[in-house]
């Protein structure tokens, strides 16, 4: 055994560090398209976050790269380790240690998935809102990625629903952030500079959500349109008319019948509505009482007709399920109709008509095609990006961060940059901004071992 293997080993027991052939191949990759799976040196599973601390000074001292890692459903390879580093999984660290219904919080280990906080809270008639694709995920990965999903335009995302945590430092330090509390003004906000950070500063063992009420009448309305400009006009009818949404989606035509055709989905909608429509809008409403949803379902179908809707379709129980649950899984759709990559660039919400009709041009030009989905509500586009040739791949994607960034926009709002979208953001961000970010950074990290690939790694 190594030094090493050895030190690693007195710090989680043997039986909780792998190496060598027994790493197994699931460590080696997260769900990021474009990069090959590579396994990690060391493998070690920490109970406390006080092996967390001893690990990491460890792998200080000895200039071992540190990778974390939660359930690696992550979509941006910030998860695949180095072949000379360490995966520090937090699988055994998934505990639910408290559900405070007073202050409307749950205090959690970062393993823990987003379907066991659901079951848990579950009786508490709370929920803890940060709903990203997959529900595997683990509440360590939403920090790490400031997670989204399809309920931010309601709920906000996972930078909104963290207010404090515990972290442990590269330099085996351990800290408190924030708390059980609403706000706070004293000092810089460690918490959210934690959060999305992607492991590069310091790694969450404990974390406190904001936990919200669950209402008991939910609907979803369907609204099929000629084309996507009438889509984009409808959002922000939808948005300003006070129903409050908790979903507000776009679906592109070639996306739904992807969704349609794998997912053996049944709208109800005609073939003729259907042919004739290039995009959809899909609104969920939610409520305390039967009659208040009805009342809502009834204004936004007004509202969507008044926008140009081909018709307007309200699906309830088992049909509003299937459709959002596969919107949920539109990631698993675009790997099968053969994505050559996917992105979640982020821009104004009034700049998406232009953003998306530029995009589809610009991947014809490149002799591929874009094609997606998006949380319509807050301007998060998903694009799968398919366009098999490398250098016109690279190229058309390069050019569609930078038409995002030039509307206002980001590379990412919110996979995370990973090392996948690392070396778009050093190509195109401003280098005063990243070198801040590299001396913030060094603060937090002096020996650099924190996924050393991500943020600032050489493209």
């Amino acid at each position: 055994m190594s030094d090493m293997t050895t030190r690693f080993a007195e710090i989680v027991g043997a039986h909780n560090l792998l190496t060598g052939d027994a790493v197994p191949d699931d460590y080696s990759h997260d769900e990021e398209l474009t990069h090959p799976p590579q396994k990690p040196a060391y493998v070690a599973k920490p109970a406390t976050a006080e092996e967390v601390a001893q690990l990491l000074m460890a792998a200080s001292e000895s200039g071992t790269p540190v990778t974390a890692r939660g359930s690696g459903t992550g979509l941006s390879g910030a998860a695949i380790p180095r072949p000379d580093g360490l995966l520090i999984s937090f699988e055994r660290m998934n505990a639910v240690l408290e559900v405070d219904t007073t202050n409307q919080v749950a205090v959690v280990q970062p393993g823990i998935t987003l379907t066991e906080l659901d079951a848990a809270t579950a009786d508490s008639g709370l929920g803890y809102m940060v709903h990203p694709g997959e529900l595997s995920s683990s509440v360590g990965g939403n920090v790490g990625t400031n997670a989204g999903g399809m309920r931010a335009v309601k709920y906000g995302i996972a930078r909104h629903n963290v207010v404090g945590l515990q972290a442990v430092l590269p330099t085996g330090e351990i800290i408190r952030t924030g708390g059980k509390i609403a706000k706070v003004s004293t000092g810089y906000d460690l918490t959210q500079l934690i959060v999305g950070s992607e492991g590069t500063l310091a790694l969450a063992t404990e974390v406190i959500v904001k936990l919200h009420p669950r209402l008991d009448h939910a609907a979803t309305v369907l609204a099929p349109f000629a084309d996507l400009d009438q889509v984009m006009a409808a959002v922000p009818m939808v948005v300003a008319s006070g129903l409050g949404p908790y979903i507000l989606e776009y679906i592109d035509n070639m996306t739904m019948a992807a969704l349609v055709h794998t997912q053996n989905l049944e709208l109800g909608i005609p073939d003729s509505v259907r042919d004739s429509c290039q995009a959809y809008l899909v609104v969920g409403l939610e409520s305390r009482t039967a009659e208040r949803l009805d009342q809502d379902v009834e204004r936004a179908g007004e509202l969507l007709a008044e926008a140009g809707a081909a018709d307007v379709y309200v699906l309830e129980g088992a049909s509003a399920r299937k459709l959002i649950e596969a919107r949920e899984k539109a990631f698993w759709t675009a790997k099968a109709i053969g994505a050559d990559d996917i992105i979640d660039t982020v821009v104004p919400r009034g700049s998406m008509p232009k953003f998306l009709a530029a995009t589809r041009e610009m991947a014809l030009a490149a002799g591929g095609a874009a094609a997606g989905c998006g949380h319509a509500g807050d301007g998060n586009v998903h694009l799968a990006i398919l366009c098999p040739d490398h250098d016109k791949r690279k190229k058309l994607m390069s050019d569609i961060f930078a038409l995002a960034i030039e509307l206002g926009g980001a590379i990412s709002g919110e996979h995370g940059l990973g090392r996948a979208k690392t070396p778009y953001f050093l190509k195109l961000e401003d280098p005063a901004k990243v070198a801040l970010m590299h001396r913030i950074k060094r603060s937090f990290d002096p020996a650099g071992i924190l996924n050393p690939d991500v943020l600032f790694a050489e493209p």
